[in-house]
């Protein structure tokens, strides 16, 4: 399998996905974009870090027509502590076939690279921080699939086709929440989806 099979173009074949809680999550969704973001382990401080910015923001995802959909290699038992309160999908898989349809590799660039340090620095004493309020819980010492997973965005439309893609170089390197709105604004809404008005 080549490093990056999924490109703006590609097409993504419908499928059901089960989240950690039980619920069904279509991929693609009939009526909105969704954003299908890869994840690296349970209770990983980098990966919480982008995701508590990702819960602030998740009105204005939803009213710009975007579901959020965000898996893990973890198995849904490890991951439940530390999504329970989080308000979009979360998708367990801990054999790593989406991970392999997808593309989205390991690699000991998620920790060592440079330009994670300052992110890895930051989510460690923001996930002290929240830990100590009860918030999150500590990750397990050695995580399912290991800590060198790298993160991957897609955004998907209705119809399957994949309209941007991002490969993250290291741990922390991912859409913002300004890029992947900025994204959905450029994408014509299907019906029922449009954006609220401001």
């Amino acid at each position: 399998m080549s490093r990056r099979p999924v490109e703006p173009g590609s097409t993504v074949t419908g499928r059901n996905l089960t989240t950690v809680s039980g619920d069904p999550v279509a991929v693609p969704a009939p009526d909105r974009l969704i954003h299908l973001q890869f994840r690296r382990f349970a209770g990983c401080p980098v990966c919480n870090l982008h995701l508590r910015s990702v819960t602030r923001r998740h009105q204005e995802i939803e009213a710009a027509g975007v579901r959020e959909v965000v898996v893990f290699h973890s198995p849904a038992s490890e991951l439940l502590p530390h999504t329970a309160a989080l308000p979009f999908a979360v998708v367990a898989d801990p054999a790593r076939r989406l991970y392999a349809e997808f593309g989205v590799e390991r690699s000991p660039r998620a920790l060592l690279g440079p330009r994670a340090w300052g992110p890895i620095v930051r989510a460690v004493l923001s996930g002290v921080r929240e830990v100590a309020r009860g918030r999150e819980h500590l990750p397990a010492t050695s995580p399912h699939g290991g800590r060198l997973g790298l993160p991957a965005d897609f955004l998907v439309a209705p119809d399957g086709r994949v309209l941007a893609v991002k490969y993250g170089e290291h741990a922390y390197d991912q859409w913002s929440v300004d890029e992947l709105l900025a994204l959905a604004a450029r994408t014509p809404h299907p019906p029922g989806s449009a954006p609220a008005a401001g």
